[in-house]
């Protein structure tokens, strides 16, 4: 009898080693780096990597100064050509170290370089404390260098950038600014210097779109839905206009409800509270959101 207690006494503790050695494999898995996808049974959001439109970031520069446009492209052509642009973009999504940029004080009576902004389009720009970070505002700090300019940073609403720009308040937009027919009113367009997407964000466990392969699956979709259905979105961006139709952009537009938010990481805690049901927002931030969200969950 005790050969046989002791005997299945072994078999027990070597079955509930191998489930303990089972589940540190899955946490492991949970933990990889790819966190746009949170892990199974936790609260958090996941990206669908589907580009949904195509679009072109350039610089909103003043009108009344045709010299910085020129001397903007020239810079926008030099980074590329010399490697510095990719260095830049390789400290956010690759290995690198984002930089911190500091803002000097307005200040009329020196050469400065005013830049209208709004830091909260993770990565290209954000701020952490009084620092601004992000690939727009490395390079706003390398153009006001290469100018012999003091940098200034004007951190606004996104609606405001542009506009700012027109009413002379700023030398500059650099805020991921798609380009587009309207905002030329306000500023002239550099050359383009970033291709960008719009992707859509939904809570882990949602699976309405999982089997979607292309934009027009999606769309497919975003078409069955009525008003009760809230989307997301940065007031004033591609992706409002997305929702809503636009013409100059060639968006038709759909019948859900876009809700406008100062940034996407607030649209998307909002969707985590139940309030909305989707976010859509430019591919990066997308992918910085989720990680960021899915990494505290």
């Amino acid at each position: 009898m005790k050969r046989n207690i002791a005997f299945f006494t072994a078999i027990v503790i070597l079955v509930l080693s191998m489930l303990t050695l089972a589940g540190c494999g899955t946490k492991a898995n949970n933990n990889s780096d790819d966190n746009n996808t949170a892990a199974p049974g936790k609260k958090g959001v996941k990206v669908i990597e589907i580009p949904l439109t195509q679009e072109e970031y350039a610089f909103g520069v003043d009108k009344n100064q045709p010299e910085l446009l020129e001397e903007v492209n020239k810079f926008i052509a030099q980074i590329k050509a010399d490697g510095t642009y990719d260095a830049i973009l390789n400290k956010y999504f690759g290995e690198g170290e984002p930089e911190a940029v500091t803002s000097a004080a307005l200040d009329n009576s020196k050469d400065q370089l005013v830049v209208a902004t709004n830091a909260g389009f993770e990565p290209f720009e954000y701020t952490k404390g009084d620092k601004y970070y992000g690939i727009d505002m490395e390079i706003a700090a390398l153009l006001a260098k290469h100018l012999g300019k003091e940098l200034v940073i004007s951190n606004m609403d996104f609606e405001a950038v542009c506009l700012s720009v027109g009413q002379g308040k700023a030398d500059i937009a650099m805020a991921g600014l798609t380009i587009k027919e309207d905002r030329k009113e306000y500023v002239n367009f550099s050359d383009k210097y970033h291709d960008a997407a719009q992707m859509i964000i939904v809570k882990a466990d949602d699976t309405t779109f999982d089997n979607c392969k292309t934009a027009e699956d999606i769309e497919a979709i975003l078409s069955g839905f009525g008003s009760d259905v809230k989307i997301g979105v940065q007031a004033g961006t591609t992706a409002q206009f997305y929702v809503e139709g636009d013409e100059d952009l060639g968006f038709s537009g759909f019948k859900a409800e876009c809700v406008g938010y100062k940034s996407g990481s607030l649209a998307v805690q909002d969707m985590i509270n139940g309030n909305i049901n989707y976010v859509i927002i430019d591919e990066a931030p997308a992918q910085f959101i989720a990680k960021a969200i899915n990494e505290l969950n």
